[in-house]
């Protein structure tokens, strides 16, 4: 039987699992106790392990199996979980994960796992027990599984290297070799680091800076480095430094780079359980939700290739222009008969149409489950104390926008735990809680997903940021002296922008916030920063819901007519120009016991034909973003009406408040008011 038509729904699957799996394992390593937790962990490997039998992926299917094993000692009560064992299963998970990746790569998904095989049937026999954790030879081990995956990337490593290449950088990776007879390696390694932070982002250093600048290394260091430059006349330049023995030069490629992550995260898992006395533990995956006892019901869901919705979509928005247009024309012919008809059209037509949007529609959560994990991590290598609340994960968002959305907020959660929340004794010292906390949120404003990511750490320094964008020739001393808080912290943005005192793998080199702003703006959406020092800092995006088919407000504004989405109105109304109030130069309305800004949506377009003066009284349509509101004068109201959204396209960009047109029935087209613009 031909197995490769199942493969999309075995990744789709396999990776469901690997998360429910992983989403066990935090909530495990809460209740290291909580048998009932282990079973669910075990009936997702043993799911997983099914599968890949299957589907002929007999790697996978060994490590599952031998995990089974353990996790079933687990739930016996023959053996007891702890932060060790904890620690292995979530490095198998990573493994797993990689050979998934690998699959999906269009690879075999074969790895070298007899390792961790070994190690898990040691488990399973008690010999680790009997080690302790503690020999001569589990340190040496432990050392040498250290060396060997000194030049490992990371999923953010790698990712930074990728997105750079995309960009139309080259990704090195440089090694340099001191002179046996240098005397001061440190500082010969700082004279490398400060040539190629002038040319470039390093994203990697093998050993790590620390160990570098503490001269714990031999004679020979590398960096995977990100520039714009040519290789042959970087390595020139390296070479003409004193001591500097010799140079090579490696210039990585996208499918190297894939190739690279595959092995490192496959090997890393299988020598972080290699079958030595200090490695207590067994790897568990990220499985499944489980399914009911009994296996009597029947799936009730299937998998659509998400081309043929963008097809669906696209059909579908044409019938509605048409049925807009069939409308008119009824109204103008007046027979009784046609009007019900197209009457029971526009009733079966919004039908279908909520249900072709809810098609595209998923849950934001299927980005959010992986941070959780990725936070656990971070700060456990930084030795630092740190919660991730998560709310709003329910909120929906086009599929298109949540497959390109994740890499950014990955950069920015890391950024967060990274630079923003202090060490626990920095923490204390303020007088703080020593735990930490970042928020997560994402919720609806109009036809707008907003994602924050604030924490409550030690903010951003104002002088800092602009002192280093003056000394890297971002922006002139006078320049700087006149930008608002917001716009320096907007600053950090910029390619190869960083405040870090020093280098760091995680991050704080300005290639993963300029990866975020370009991702970002890529999907027409928006990046602000809010903070305050010494009480932490707000990074706010704002993301189309990209839905092709929204309810509007049509209005007409001089001889134009404009569709305000109706999803951020909050009411209509008539005011009297004498109720027009001005506070420091801006008209305000009183509204609801409060002070709302008033905005003349024709001035500020300088619509042809718009004219205020002789009007006693003005039609005003009141929206909102978040709890912040306003008032927008227009002409007349139109009415209700389904409008189908399109892009403006290339030539017309970065339009103010303007977030695209729509062709009405009658062939005319109304552009569409971006009101989150015009509420600050």
């Amino acid at each position: 039987m031909d197995m490769n038509q199942y493969l999309s729904m075995f990744i789709d699957e396999s990776r469901e699992h690997l998360q429910a799996m992983n989403d066990n394992m935090l909530a495990l390593e809460a209740d290291p106790k909580n048998v009932g937790i282990v079973q669910v962990i075990f009936r997702s490997a043993h799911t997983l392990k099914g599968m890949s039998a299957t589907m002929g992926f007999d790697d996978v299917a060994s490590l599952t199996h031998e995990m089974e094993n353990v996790l079933d000692l687990v739930r016996n009560s023959k053996l007891e979980m702890n932060s060790s064992i904890i620690d292995v299963l979530f490095k198998s998970l990573d493994a797993l994960e990689a050979m998934i990746q690998d699959i999906e790569a269009g690879g075999t998904g074969k790895a070298d796992v007899s390792s961790i095989v070994a190690a898990l049937k040691s488990i399973e026999s008690g010999d680790y027990v009997k080690s302790g954790g503690t020999s001569a030879t589990g340190a040496q081990m432990s050392a040498q599984r250290s060396e060997n995956l000194a030049g490992a990337l990371d999923s953010y490593q790698h990712s930074v290297l990728v997105q750079s290449l995309q960009s139309g950088c080259h990704a090195l990776r440089i090694e340099v070799d001191l002179e046996r007879t240098c005397v001061m390696k440190a500082a010969r390694a700082f004279m490398v680091f400060n040539l190629l932070e002038q040319n470039g982002e390093v994203v990697k250093a093998e050993p790590a800076v620390e160990d570098i600048e503490q001269e714990k290394f031999d004679f020979t260091f590398a960096v995977y480095f990100v520039t714009r430059g040519e290789p042959d006349t970087l390595k020139s330049m390296i070479e003409n430094i004193s001591e500097v023995e010799s140079v090579r030069v490696l210039v990585l490629t996208e499918q190297s780079l894939n190739e690279m992550f595959v092995r490192t995260q496959a090997d890393a898992a299988a020598q972080a359980a290699a079958p030595a006395s200090a490695v207590q533990e067994t790897k568990n995956e990220e499985g499944i939700r489980p399914k009911a006892a009994g296996g009597g019901a029947v799936s009730r869901t299937i998998r659509v290739d998400i081309d043929r919705l963008d097809v669906l979509m696209n059909l579908f928005s044409e019938l509605l222009i048409d049925r807009v247009r069939l409308e008119q024309l009824a109204s103008e012919i007046r027979r009784n008969d046609l009007i019900e008809t197209i009457e029971h059209m526009s009733r079966v037509s919004s039908d279908l149409q909520n249900i072709v949007m809810k098609l595209r529609m998923v849950p934001v959560e299927t980005v959010f489950n992986r941070f959780p994990r990725m936070v656990r991590d971070l700060a456990k290598s930084l030795g630092k104390k740190v919660d991730l609340v998560v709310t709003g994960a329910e909120t929906e968002l086009d599929r298109t926008v949540i497959d390109e959305i994740g890499d950014p907020l990955v950069h920015m959660l890391r950024n967060s735990v990274d630079h923003g929340i202090e060490t626990v004794e920095e923490r204390l010292a303020a007088g703080k809680p020593e735990t930490g906390t970042v928020h997560l949120r994402a919720f609806h404003s109009g036809n707008h997903v907003f994602i924050e990511i604030e924490d409550d750490g030690r903010g951003i320094n104002r002088d800092k940021v602009l002192s280093t964008a003056v000394r890297k020739g971002i922006v002139s001393p006078e320049q700087g002296a006149a930008m608002k808080d917001e716009e320096v912290y907007l600053l950090l943005f910029a390619p190869g922008f960083s405040t870090a005192d020093k280098i760091s793998d995680i991050s704080g080199r300005g290639v993963g916030l300029d990866v975020v702003k370009s991702k970002i703006e890529s999907l027409g959406g928006q990046v602000s920063i809010q903070s305050k020092p010494g009480e932490g800092t707000k990074f706010s995006v704002q993301l189309p819901l990209t839905l092709s088919i929204i309810s509007a407000l049509l209005v007409r504004l001089g001889n134009e007519k404009y569709a305000i989405p109706l999803s951020s109105i909050v009411e209509t109304s008539a005011i009297r120009q004498d109720a027009v109030r001005h506070v420091h130069g801006t008209p305000v309305i009183d509204f609801r016991e409060g002070i709302i800004p008033l905005v003349s949506l024709g001035e500020l377009f300088e619509v042809p034909g718009y004219s205020a003066e002789g009007k006693t009284e003005t039609e005003i349509v009141i929206v909102r973003k978040g709890d912040k509101m306003a008032a927008l004068m227009v002409d007349e109201f139109i009415g209700q009406q389904e409008i189908v959204l399109k892009s403006l396209g290339h030539y017309l960009t970065n339009l103010f408040a303007i977030s695209g047109a729509t062709i009405l029935g009658d062939g005319q087209v109304a552009l569409i008011v971006d009101t989150n613009a015009l509420i600050k």
